[in-house]
């Protein structure tokens, strides 16, 4: 049981590492936005959108700087932080 919770919170953990990533790059491509529009710009704003358009709802927007994808980033790192305590928690409570 230990190393199946160690296992799936290594896992999680990994996955927003990456999708935090993607994110970083996402917010990049906006520099250049001719780069969306290459292949793996259309994939990285597929896999990015869904997940930032639910920030977008706020009132993120600071003249002309979108912090939308910024307090994404910060709202996955606050899911990992959450995730690795629940998995210490449950580790020393079995």
């Amino acid at each position: 049981m230990i190393n199946i919770i160690t296992s799936v919170a290594t896992g999680l953990n990994w996955l927003i590492y990456v999708y935090s990533f993607v994110l970083v790059i996402y917010a990049l491509l906006s520099w250049a936005p001719n780069l969306y529009h290459t292949a793996i710009g259309r994939l990285i704003v597929r896999i990015s959108e869904p997940y930032v358009s639910l920030f977008r709802r706020l009132p993120l927007r600071i003249a002309m700087l979108d912090l939308s994808v910024f307090v994404a980033v910060v709202a996955l790192q606050f899911i990992q932080q959450f995730i690795v305590i629940v998995a210490n928690w449950l580790l020393q409570h079995l």
